[in-house]
């Protein structure tokens, strides 16, 4: 099976708060938990793991806390870029770079050219990612190379060009969703088309290999149509 899975990581901070934490060590947990699930996913016939690490929404949460997770963010990229390799997984950051600081930038250039060769699964990280801006933006682009009266413009490339993919934006297989909120938060608006959802009252510091395990095996018991009728017989 092969197949493109996304996750809208959430819970890191009410996870720590429950247990009389700050919010930050929420953050370095999941942290954990994406380790354990970029280990255990190629395993599981996924292709392309996309991840939601930040929202363009998230500038508004305390300075702080945005200097975390960016803090984090590079420190993964640094220690973790050499397993990924050798584990044949190329890693691409999508969303904006121009509002990240330089010193990022070339951390995420560093780790996406160590890592390009790898066949085995393409991880997507979504770093100050909005799409309905990616959407605007690849329209913007596709008009003015085309014209606005280019003939079905392929959006899809447009999309990938227009927050550093890297190539065409694959369709979504299924979206989970850790933290018992039910909605997409402005993530892979146009990819998810046809996603089938899965929404999990479990706080992303506590998601293991084995959840997602089981998420697949969910997700293969669903009857995917596709707007079809299922003829009888």
């Amino acid at each position: 099976m092969s197949m493109h899975v996304a996750i809208i990581m959430d819970g890191n901070g009410r996870w720590a708060t429950g247990q009389g934490r700050r919010r930050e060590w929420g953050h370095r947990r999941g942290a954990e938990a994406v380790r354990r699930v970029v280990r255990a996913a190629p395993d599981l016939g996924i292709d392309a793991l996309t991840l939601y690490a930040f929202s363009s929404d998230n500038w508004s949460r305390p300075a702080a806390e945005v200097g975390l997770l960016f803090r984090l963010f590079e420190r993964y990229l640094g220690r973790e870029a050499a397993e990924l390799k050798e584990n044949g997984v190329a890693l691409r950051v999508v969303g904006r770079r121009d509002r990240l600081s330089p010193q990022l930038v070339a951390a995420i250039e560093r780790a996406e050219s160590e890592t390009r060769g790898g066949q085995r699964m393409t991880l997507r990280v979504a770093v100050d990612y909005s799409s309905r801006h990616a959407l605007l933006e690849a329209v913007r682009n596709v008009a003015a190379q085309h014209g606005l009266a280019a003939d079905r413009p392929d959006l899809s490339a447009a999309l990938g060009r227009a927050m550093h993919a890297g190539g065409p934006s694959p369709d979504v297989d299924l979206l989970i969703r850790t933290g018992g909120e039910k909605r997409l938060s402005d993530f892979l608006l146009w990819e998810c088309a046809y996603a089938e959802l899965l929404f999990t009252p479990k706080m992303w510091p506590d998601y293991t290999g084995e959840d997602l395990a089981a998420a697949i095996r969910e997700y293969a018991s669903r009857d995917r149509r596709f707007g079809k009728v299922k003829l009888a017989g």
